[in-house]
């Protein structure tokens, strides 16, 4: 079951980030590439893959947990690897799940240059599932 998906805010807003379908068991966006998320060399920062794959596996993640009654998901590790370089262009991100327990989950993602499907990153992310807002750091307000 595909949720509805939220308007984009704050950092997703921010990158352009085009988050398509959320569901429990897959997550799909896309991002149009230019210069913005470029780093020195003319090519996309690292750190966009992993912000890509970091947000779509959470919602994902986030998604399943309230399906089964958890209060949602908070990210613990993500291992990105970065496979072929990109510039310009539209990117496919699709999230699933490995593993879902009681306590954790494991999402691996896949980013592809849209245009011939070319894989240019792929990661994992495990999140933690959140059972009791007060375990969470900070404050709200």
């Amino acid at each position: 079951m595909s949720e509805q998906v939220p308007a984009p805010t704050g950092f997703v807003e921010l990158i352009g980030l085009d988050i398509q379908v959320i569901g429990p068991d897959r997550v799909l966006a896309m991002l149009d590439v230019d210069e913005r998320h470029h780093q020195p060399y003319g090519v996309v920062h690292g750190g966009i893959y992993c912000s890509i794959i970091e947000t779509i596996a959470s919602y994902g993640a986030v998604s399943w947990a309230v399906e089964q009654g958890i209060i949602g998901a908070v990210g613990v590790s993500n291992a990105t690897d970065f496979l072929r370089s990109h510039r310009t262009g539209r990117l496919r991100a699709v999230a699933t799940p490995i593993h879902r327990g009681r306590t954790q989950q494991l999402w691996q993602v896949t980013v592809a240059r849209d245009e011939d499907g070319a894989l240019v990153a792929r990661g994992q992310v495990r999140l933690q599932n959140i059972t009791d807002m007060a375990v969470l750091g900070g404050s709200k307000g």
